[in-house]
């Protein structure tokens, strides 16, 4: 507690209120991905192969095999995360009970058992539609597809989704963010964008005609840069959502892995924001490509956040986390990246902002810069480990021998 209120007391003489910035913390969400506990598996198809342009990589033991151990791993997770959660759930996770239901037909009686759980446990849930690892996507088109019958299967799909999600946001009370990603596209290059394009938009458009309360589900939209098997050309772009959801008042969700390397994410938000209401931030590590990383305290997720609380956006953004890796202790992976997300949330809230932003209005970018250069030495551990302190979670490192405790009891006898 000496460090905590020394600490308190360095950031206070720089006008930081960091009692208040706790709080924000504590009352933000991070929405946990489902997928990270069974390298993207979901409960139809077990040990069936990925597609559409996503790979799992590693082989690391004890993958969770179905949605007992999967929640199980969650719930283990979610206690060593201080804060509020959610939980980001693929319809690929529907619970059919040995029926066989196709993806067009999942109503919210196959994600009850989410539901349940969630509700018992104060969560709020995040939902997507499947459009990969499925017969009917197995040449990478869904939606743009050149078939009428199989865009009509999508079309049908993103509809009950949407049905699934607004029953999930009522029966929860908690708003659920659906999440759409296609991952329609060309190997090589294609000599009609345009028309596939067009038939993408066409399809978007009838499932977002059925009308849906808002205060129950909103619909988000996330583009990508490319994707394996899907170099050339990816119909969902960030400028045709970008596009679609101005026009449409839909949510745009940006993935940290989704973009050239060379591009910077975070200048990206306020210049979105300025003409859309909200967006949808994916947080995830790409190195060299759209690998999904476990998230790090790095520069880039720093300058996320930092862009976020800077901008005062945080009411508008949605943060969220999509990575999979199946290389090391699933588990261990969901701690990491969910704390530092925290972690660089926190480093944002308690910038010395006011006192920046006067320096830059004045023009005084020498003292600006020294300012928040001095400002990455201060003490910001012990503000870190108050906050897990205060919701009850381990501080430091005190959370890793009980996640190998449980690899030990639990994970090694998963075959």
């Amino acid at each position: 507690m000496d460090a905590f209120n020394l600490a308190k007391q360095r950031y206070a003489d720089l006008g930081v209120d960091v009692e208040k910035s706790l709080q924000t913390l504590a009352a933000t969400p991070v929405s946990l991905q489902c997928w990270q506990g069974d390298d993207v598996g979901g409960f139809e198809n077990a040990g069936g192969a990925l597609t559409g342009g996503i790979a799992a990589t590693g082989n690391y033991p004890g993958k969770a095999r179905g949605p007992a151990e999967l929640r199980a791993d969650l719930d283990l997770a979610l206690s060593l995360i201080p804060g509020s959660h959610r939980v980001n759930v693929h319809a690929s996770y529907a619970e059919l009970g040995g029926q066989k239901v196709d993806r067009d037909a999942y109503t919210i009686e196959h994600f009850a058992g989410w539901v349940d759980w969630a509700k018992q446990r104060g969560l709020g849930l995040d939902f997507n539609p499947t459009c990969f690892s499925h017969p009917l996507s197995a040449d990478g088109f869904t939606l743009s597809h050149h078939d009428e019958a199989v865009r009509k299967f999508w079309i049908r799909h993103g509809i009950a989704c949407r049905k699934i999600a607004g029953e999930m946001g009522r029966r929860l009370g908690k708003t659920v963010i659906t999440n759409f990603w296609m991952p329609d596209g060309f190997k090589d290059t294609p000599v009609n964008r345009r028309a596939y394009r067009e038939r993408m938009e066409q399809s978007l458009d009838e499932i977002f005609a059925v009308a849906i309360d808002q205060q129950c589900n909103r619909d988000a939209l996330e583009s990508k840069l490319f994707g394996v098997g899907f170099e050339s050309c990816t119909i969902g772009s960030h400028e045709f959502y970008m596009g679609y959801t101005m026009k449409n008042k839909k949510v745009l969700c940006l993935d940290a892995g989704h973009f050239h390397p060379t591009e910077t994410l975070a200048d990206k938000i306020s210049s979105v924001l300025q003409f859309l209401p909200e967006i949808l931030l994916h947080v995830s590590r790409g190195v060299r490509w759209d690998s999904d990383h476990v998230v790090a305290l790095d520069d880039q997720t720093r300058a996320l956040m930092e862009e976020i609380v800077r901008g005062d956006y945080l009411s508008r953004v949605h943060i969220g986390m999509d990575f999979f890796d199946a290389s090391i202790n699933r588990i261990m992976a969901w701690v990491i990246g969910a704390r530092n997300t925290q972690k660089a949330l926190l480093l944002a809230l308690i910038e010395p902002r006011d006192r920046l932003r006067k320096l830059e209005a004045e023009g005084d970018y020498s003292t600006r810069l020294a300012l928040l250069e001095e400002a990455k030495s201060l003490p910001f551990g012990a503000i870190w480990d108050e906050f897990c302190r205060r919701n009850n979670t381990p501080v430091g490192v005190a959370w890793i021998p009980t996640v190998k405790d449980y690899e030990k009891k639990v994970l090694s006898a998963r075959k």
